[in-house]
């Protein structure tokens, strides 16, 4: 469960933060000509609108931790640039940006923790490597739920107040900003790595072992090699078949 689901989590928080979908916010320009916006610094990636038309456009603006998108929904009219301003400056914006990144090394760090202590490839696993792996994907999960609560918290209020530029200018409408796609992905994640790592922290428990009949003090299983019942075992087992 652990190495299947701590994987399948940092894959999720990754992609929820290199994806600028963790708010997003559209609005109605009403009649405008098209080519207010371009003049306004949005490029257009295609056929465009036809010249001298004028019709309502719908506006979406979504912004990640390290991108921004503005878009003209139904038209190919679309640019991208890395986050600036009021919003890269924000304080709680580089608390995620931190958070994230570190919880994305403690993850890796502990996927690759646990894999050298279940040792699947032999008998005996290093239970403290991969319980500690364990615990270092559990700390990555609640850093990742941290940075998305902080996100989610202040969502409507990043970088907002202090912009004078860029989609808060007069032509523009205001828009009215919720939580979008990369935050559900960010959310599913930081939960998977949770219970990976919760199911590795298990390898701090030693197993209840048989004990050996001759040896009351040592326990019969493959680490206990002086009890004279397992070394006298046979390599092969026996088994009654009866139909």
């Amino acid at each position: 469960m652990g190495i299947v689901f701590a994987p399948l989590g940092l894959v999720l928080v990754f992609t929820a933060a290199i994806t600028p979908q963790w708010r997003e916010g559209r609005a109605r320009l009403g009649t405008a000509a098209p080519g207010l916006l371009l003049r306004s610094g949005v490029k257009s990636h295609g056929t465009g609108v036809r010249p001298g038309s004028a019709e309502a456009l719908l506006l979406r603006r979504s912004d990640g931790l390290w991108e921004s998108c503005l878009q003209v929904e139904h038209l190919e009219l679309k640019q991208c640039w890395p986050v600036a301003g009021p919003y890269q400056k924000d304080s709680r914006v580089r608390l995620a940006q931190g958070l994230v990144l570190t919880s994305l090394f403690l993850c890796g760090t502990g996927i690759v923790l646990a894999c050298i202590g279940v040792r699947c490839w032999t008998d005996i696993p290093l239970r403290g490597v991969a319980a500690t792996g364990g615990l270092l994907v559990v700390m990555s999960g609640l850093l990742s739920l941290t940075a998305l609560g902080v996100y989610t918290h202040n969502l409507d209020k990043l970088g907002v107040a202090a912009s004078n530029q860029g989609i808060n200018n007069p032509r523009f409408p205001h828009l009215s900003l919720h939580a979008a796609g990369s935050l559900y992905f960010g959310w599913l994640g930081s939960c998977l790595q949770m219970l990976g790592g919760g199911a590795l922290l298990f390898s701090f428990k030693q197993p209840r072992c048989s004990i050996c009949p001759s040896c009351p003090g040592q326990h019969a299983h493959p680490a206990c090699r002086s009890c004279p019942e397992f070394t006298k075992k046979s390599d092969t087992d026996e088994y009654e078949v009866s139909c």
